[in-house]
């Protein structure tokens, strides 16, 4: 078990995210329940309704949580909350009467993009002069770099995706639905630890062309190619990880070029990994191998997206992203190739940057599996 973080880990993070405000010219951060709240201060609410709750980080103050009053003494088993002033609310209150006052009248806050609508238009109401924007655009590397307790989670997540993907291995997959298979990958993942699964695409034949195909009832066939995608969250850190397996031994030779080509521009992509790279960067050299190889029109997706706490979040490693590599931070290499009507191959490691290159999270072999 990893050990549990704690209120100093949180007093620290609060601390950190309100410099970074800070040093973004921005009068503070307003974090709604989610996974900025649940990082910064240890709560995740039991019910996310209608009522606000909202952490408010500005610098010179106390963190404030405002929460409903009903909803107070779980927010004071938070493991955040002797770092936090905490103001509750009442129904039938006005919660931005409560709220309202810990804002700068006039400022410009950083605000949760998971924020309800509900909740920003109340904010902007009551204080028609403060101005907000996302915390993608204002402050997007808050999580994105990792400590070293947060990279032992994220290890631990991506071994436990691997343990589930050598089992999925001994199943049979002919003649059953991709839901079934689904089902099977998400009992794995749960079987090794994972607390939540966040989803198990199975993409059989033509479905495999479409990156985000959900398991459906399509019966997988002898002959198939089938995309596994799937991952979800263990001790609170994410794991997504892709493997392409075909179903029999006899493999059609385009499959075989395909899956050997994306496999290079996995590879490829990975072995560019080290401080100081832009993140497009690598997105331009798995697309390189693969455009090269005659099939760039069918890499329509980015290279890779951050992972942490969810498992897609900042930083995006596609075109335009100049933002460089820095030690700690974590994400997807996953060059794909995806032939409509036909079938589609993904080759996916979580990976992260230490100061001498990559690490991989996910150590599962990279050639085209078969199952029968």
């Amino acid at each position: 078990m990893p050990r549990p973080f704690t209120v100093e880990d949180h007093t620290a993070r609060m601390a950190r995210a309100t410099a970074e405000a800070t040093a973004a010219g921005l009068a503070g951060l307003v974090v709604a329940p989610g996974p900025d709240l649940a990082y910064l201060c240890g709560y995740s609410p039991t019910a996310i309704t209608e009522r606000l709750t909202a952490l408010v980080l500005t610098a010179g103050n106390e963190p404030a949580l405002v929460v409903p009053k009903l909803e107070r003494p779980d927010a004071e088993k938070a493991v955040g909350a002797p770092a936090l002033r905490l103001l509750d609310w009442s129904d039938g209150e006005d919660p931005f009467a409560t709220a309202g006052p810990l804002l700068d009248p006039a400022g410009r806050y950083g605000v949760s993009d998971n924020t309800w609508a509900l909740h920003l238009l109340g904010f902007q109401a009551a204080l028609p002069r403060v101005s907000f924007t996302s915390l993608t655009d204002s402050l997007p590397m808050l999580r994105a770099v990792k400590d070293a307790e947060e990279l032992d989670r994220l290890a631990a997540a991506g071994g436990a995706a691997d343990a589930a993907y050598r089992r999925i291995l001994e199943v049979d997959f002919a003649g059953r639905r991709e839901t079934d298979v689904a089902a099977d990958l998400g009992a794995l993942l749960i079987q090794y630890g994972h607390s939540q699964v966040d989803f198990t695409v199975v993409g059989s034949g033509p479905n495999g062309a479409n990156p985000h195909h959900e398991a459906g009832d399509r019966v997988i066939r002898t002959g198939d190619t089938v995309v596994l995608d799937f991952g979800g969250l263990k001790d609170g850190y994410g794991s997504d990880t892709t493997r392409t397996v075909h179903v029999g031994p006899d493999v059609p030779d385009e499959v075989r070029k395909v899956h050997e080509l994306v496999r290079r521009a996995q590879q490829t992509a990975f072995e560019a990994v080290r401080p100081g790279v832009a993140c497009q960067e690598i997105d331009r050299i798995a697309r390189r191998v693969i455009t090269e190889g005659g099939y760039g029109e069918y890499f329509i997706h980015r290279t890779g997206h951050g992972i942490g706490t969810t498992t897609h979040e900042p930083p995006y490693l596609v075109e335009g992203e100049e933002r460089p590599l820095v030690p700690g931070m974590c994400f997807s290499i996953e060059p794909g190739v995806y032939l409509p009507g036909r079938f589609g191959v993904r080759i996916e490691d979580i990976v992260t940057v230490t100061p001498a290159g990559g690490r991989r999270f996910n150590n599962t072999p990279h050639e085209l599996g078969i199952v029968a």
